[in-house]
């Protein structure tokens, strides 16, 4: 019987650079740092496994006992007493209950599929009929041992994308984009795995609060592969938050799967390679599984408003960087594109002290097919030992730093596109951006943590002059991109130099202009002037 709580089964680092692989119980080992699997997105799935599970299981009901656990890790007996309650929906290979399977699907009524198309990636169907695997081939995978399938049906349980009639999407759509509170020091020897994975677990009374009603105690409404689907969704029916436990926010099961443990052989896994005398070659899936809709919260999660309701944020192309960072941290409140950040993130701002980062992962998915796996980590220096009120204080000032370099991007595309075709030009012009937003990353950092340190000393400094001081970083970063980058780095030949010298020249202008100095919170300048419109009909017509 393979037991994902008793099995070593997780992939983990240690502080001396091994490898090894353990059973949950020792998730508070000093000596472990962070998860090893062989795929970044097994990692993700694991931390989430991780604090979900310790989140589901913890007796611990305050932030007086919180801090005694972050100080003095539970031993490894403590953390099987608290699993034991909830080992028989952790079975993997059970005749009943399966982890993460359907309770009661058989061969007869589903359809066997290769086990190497849990992994998102692997071509689908059309793909296959089409013969338009170009890029990531069929047939890489097809054994696993049970550690790695079980990581894999997790990690399609979480991320789950559209894919065809009845194919459900996981609780917060396909490839939602987690974020998750960090150690900031990486090899300190006071950091290792367990403050990374408790940093994100809260008081027991207080995460029932938040989303699903803690009154439904039987175990198949925390965890669904417990009992048939039908005792918690009608037959096309819906599953919303007060159907079911608040901890299956971390166990959602959008998928109807079954691994077949009928027909395993001997060999090497294609994914860890590692001997197992149980690989799996196959599954049993089938369509319409739970139906999650509804005022859902993930406590991973951050969300952006709609006009009907809030949803979880999805990782878009481009990647993650520090324009990120305010959204993610804070919310945004104002303009257009409100959103509101991770409760994990809400609750470590408001009740942890230290010096933290932001873990971000996720997929950015095209539908059904994943265009990237992104993944960050953000610094957030001392922040947690600010006050609300310093905290609101330094979302002020990274509003404005960021709303001039938005407009800062903007300038410099228009710039480049104005120098390279013209004004009407049409196309994707994402590298400009992409390289605007790197080139500032260290100094926007640099910046920020000034300004923390200052804010924890009770300090508020010259803000206008970190200001000005950003708007010098800017301009040069523009200059510098246009000038040795973009343009000036293209054949002569190729250019009309009347059209570069006019957009280059429009861009120092905009750079220094009134709604740059309005964004950043400048004084006027007495040069401020209207923009001719003269040159930009010259502009226009070249």
């Amino acid at each position: 019987m393979v037991s994902l709580l008793s099995e070593p089964w997780m992939p983990v680092r240690c502080r001396d650079g091994s490898r090894m692989w353990i059973a949950p119980d020792r998730l508070s080992d000093p000596d472990l740092l962070a998860f090893d699997a062989d795929r970044p997105d097994f990692n993700g799935a694991l931390a989430q496994f991780a604090v979900g599970l310790l989140q589901s299981s913890t007796p611990m009901n305050s932030e007086t006992a919180w801090g005694k656990w972050f100080a003095e890790p539970p031993p490894a007996n403590v953390l099987s007493e608290w699993f034991a309650p909830l080992a028989p929906a952790f079975e993997l290979d059970a005749e009943g209950a399966r982890f993460m399977q359907d309770f009661s699907l058989t061969a007869e009524e589903g359809v066997s599929n290769e086990i190497g198309t849990l992994l998102i990636e692997t071509p689908g169907e059309n793909a296959l009929k089409n013969n338009s695997d170009h890029f990531i081939k069929r047939g890489r995978i097809s054994a696993m041992c049970p550690h790695c399938a079980a990581t894999a049906l997790l990690t399609l349980q979480i991320n789950a994308p559209a894919g065809g009639v009845g194919n459900r999407t996981g609780l917060r759509g396909g490839g939602p984009l987690t974020t998750l509170v960090v150690s900031m020091s990486i090899d300190g020897p006071t950091r290792s795995l367990w403050h990374d994975l408790w940093l994100n677990v809260r008081d027991r009374r207080g995460f029932l609060g938040l989303c699903g009603d803690a009154g439904k105690s039987a175990l198949y409404f925390r965890f669904p592969w417990m009992n048939d689907m039908s005792a918690i969704q009608k037959t096309g029916g819906e599953t919303t938050p007060v159907q079911v436990h608040p901890d299956q926010v971390f166990w959602a099961m959008p998928r109807r799967i079954r691994l077949d443990f009928d027909t395993v052989c001997s060999g090497e896994c294609d994914v860890c390679g590692r001997a197992s005398k149980q690989l799996i070659g196959q599954y049993i899936a089938k369509n319409y599984g739970f139906n999650y809709k509804g005022a859902w919260l993930h406590p991973f999660s951050p969300y952006y408003e709609t006009k009907e309701e809030w949803l979880p944020l999805h990782p878009q192309p481009g990647g993650f960087g520090y324009r990120h960072w305010l959204g993610w941290v804070f919310g945004q409140s104002t303009g257009k594109k409100k959103q509101r950040r991770a409760s994990v993130v809400e609750h470590a701002l408001a009740h942890r002290r230290g010096e933290l980062r932001l873990w971000a992962f996720g997929y950015d998915m095209d539908n059904m097919k994943p265009r990237c796996w992104y993944e960050a980590t953000m610094p957030l220096y001392g922040l947690a030992d600010c006050d609300e009120d310093a905290q609101q204080w330094v979302e002020s000032q990274v509003e404005i730093w960021l709303a001039g370099a938005d407009l800062a991007a903007f300038y410099l595309r228009s710039a480049v596109k104005d120098a390279w075709f013209g004004a009407d030009a049409r196309g994707d012009f994402s590298a400009i951006d992409a390289a605007f937003w790197n080139v500032t990353e260290s100094a926007f950092y640099m910046q920020l943590q000034e300004v923390i340190d200052l804010t924890r000393q009770g300090l508020e400094g010259d803000m206008l002059q970190v200001r000005q001081r950003w708007h010098q970083v800017l301009m040069k970063t523009v200059a510098s991109l246009f000038d040795e980058v973009f343009v000036g780095a293209g054949q002569v030949e190729r250019q009309k130099p009347q059209r570069v010298a006019l957009a280059y020249q429009q861009l120092n202008r905009n750079m220094r202009g009134p709604k740059m100095r309005q964004a950043l919170h400048l004084p006027s300048s007495v040069t401020d002037k209207p923009r001719s419109s003269k040159k930009v009909t010259q502009m226009a017509a070249i």
